[in-house]
């Protein structure tokens, strides 16, 4: 343990004043561990090493543009964007997860058109589309989990490791995060048809 070691929020002074030096203390002090979580999460490690480039650049960016206010709390911080950015990757590679209700019910994907049509078609992705969005809307450690869970298909192990909370925890945001989905549903006129929805 070193006996005067510099605070982040030192080393994130002394680096928007100019001192290059303080930002690689910092990268040298988290690149292992921001590593270490995004390939929990994407488990490649070709893509973790890009993602953990870019999670360092958006923060070069972030403190350089002044936009840097997270106060003492640089690391949750710094960890939120890797989350974030290893997520969005998710998102942008499976378009239309299974996301399944507390109640078992399916959401959305096990739609079923007689005929494909343009217009069905269409309607099928509108409703996608309001999906991602209603999943936006959730808290965070909950859009998380589910996330987490059904676009990238992770065990409750492996999100509360990645997410470093206990199973149960993760199991309740899960289960919190199902539940204001299926309300949000129902403001929208979206509430699944349990024709379509099977239970």
């Amino acid at each position: 343990m070193e006996k005067y070691r510099i605070s982040d929020s030192q080393l994130v002074s002394l680096y928007k004043n100019g001192n290059e030096e303080a930002f690689e203390q910092l990268l040298n002090r988290y690149k292992a561990k921001v590593f270490t979580t995004i390939y929990l999460i994407v488990k490649d490690n070709y893509v973790a090493e890009d993602l953990l480039q870019e999670t360092f650049v958006k923060v070069v960016r972030t403190i350089k543009e002044g936009r840097y206010n997270e106060e003492g709390k640089f690391l949750p911080w710094l960890m939120r964007i890797a989350h974030n950015l290893a997520i969005d990757y998710f998102r942008k590679d499976k378009r239309y997860p299974t996301v399944v209700l507390e109640d078992g019910s399916k959401v959305l994907n096990t739609l079923q058109f007689a005929e494909d049509s343009v217009e069905s078609i269409q309607v099928q992705r509108d409703m996608h589309s309001k999906l991602r969005e209603l999943i936006q809307e959730l808290p965070t450690a909950q859009r998380e989990v589910l996330m987490m869970r059904h676009y990238m298909e992770m065990s409750f192990q492996e999100i509360a490791e990645s997410t470093g909370v206990s199973i149960n925890t993760a199991l309740g945001r899960m289960r919190y995060a199902l539940i204001n989905l299926r309300k949000k549903m129902k403001q929208y006129n979206i509430a699944y048809d349990q024709n379509i929805y099977p239970r």
